[in-house]
């Protein structure tokens, strides 16, 4: 009789165990059980009482300290994006004709590798849509790539390019227009504007076809784009140009008194910065000539001389 609850004794505290864990109240000094994020361990913040010492590890098991033993030690693929039409979950021949450990492929076997890449390339889009959507995304990446725009808002022009597709909008427009309109799209939507010059240099598409395709998709999207501020252009004019400072924080300076005053309304953007870049350098005798600042901003000379006359008048008034 005692042997047969002496067995049954265990079963009935690991019962207790387990309700007052998943109440949080220890059953010994009704304390608190907290659990420890690093070792996953459940135990009492009063008496120390340990519910759970044996946690499953689900990680790796090797150990690393520094970032880059860790992408060498990881056994995984590449994170998914949107840069990639079939958001990188397929596999790709590379270029380089060499095999898995590096050696160059024989010369009669590399025929039969070029016809291999040549049918994985066809294979990886089955459709239309797939081969439009990859030229569209490959088109945002080069000229992401030649106007240096980060990797993010790569992602948020992929994406508005992707709702364009589901909502039908690309019939009748081209690919490449449109994928330049999410790429300039995308860099407003991240407060990082450039000027629509700077894509028609790297797109194969004309200013004007941009101009209609960017209005069209923020209509038909319901875009919430806020107008463009003059001083967003500041910090890319200002490293281009490679200005002082305090040059830097006299242009913001001349922007802020032109928007109280209300003068920068109607006006171009980036013609504003520019000219508001070019008239804290004379005031911080740098003196940049228009033509260095016309060829970084993409505007005129005669816009900074207009420009410029305004923003030292209204300064000057306001001083």
């Amino acid at each position: 009789m005692s042997k047969e609850h002496t067995r049954e004794q265990p079963a009935e505290e690991s019962a207790c165990d387990e309700t007052s864990v998943n109440d949080n109240i220890c059953p010994e000094c009704q304390g608190q059980i907290t659990r420890n994020a690093d070792s996953s361990e459940a135990a009492c913040e009063s008496c120390g009482l340990v519910f759970q010492s044996d946690p499953i590890d689900h990680g790796p098991e090797w150990r690393t300290f520094m970032s880059d033993d860790r992408d060498e030690k990881g056994r995984v693929g590449a994170p998914m994006t949107q840069l990639i039409h079939d958001k990188g979950l397929s596999t790709k021949i590379g270029w380089q004709d060499q095999d898995s450990y590096g050696h160059a492929v024989p010369e009669r076997n590399r025929f039969q590798l070029h016809r291999l890449r040549m049918w994985d390339e066809r294979f990886r889009a089955k459709n239309a849509d797939e081969r439009n959507l990859k030229q569209a995304l490959g088109e945002i990446s080069r000229m992401a790539s030649a106007l240096g725009i980060s990797k993010p808002i790569q992602e948020t022009a992929s994406m508005l390019y992707r709702r364009a597709v589901e909502e039908d909008l690309l019939p009748g427009r081209s690919i490449e227009g449109m994928s330049t309109a999410s790429l300039y799209a995308a860099t407003r939507k991240h407060g990082t504007p450039r000027p629509l010059d700077e894509f028609a240099v790297v797109s194969r598409v004309e200013k004007i076809r941009i101009q209609r395709a960017y209005r069209y998709l923020s209509r038909e999207l319901n875009l919430e784009i806020e107008p463009e501020n003059p001083a967003q252009y500041i910090p890319q004019f200002a490293s281009a140009l490679d200005i002082s400072d305090e040059a830097e924080r006299r242009s913001r300076e001349l922007l802020e008194v032109a928007t109280e005053k209300g003068i920068h309304s109607g006006k171009n953007p980036a013609g504003m910065a520019a000219a508001a870049l070019y008239a804290a350098t004379h005031l911080t005798n740098e003196k940049h000539t228009q033509e260095t600042v016309s060829e970084i901003a993409h505007v005129s000379q005669v816009t900074i001389q207009n420009r410029y006359k305004e923003l030292l008048e209204v300064y000057s008034e306001h001083d």
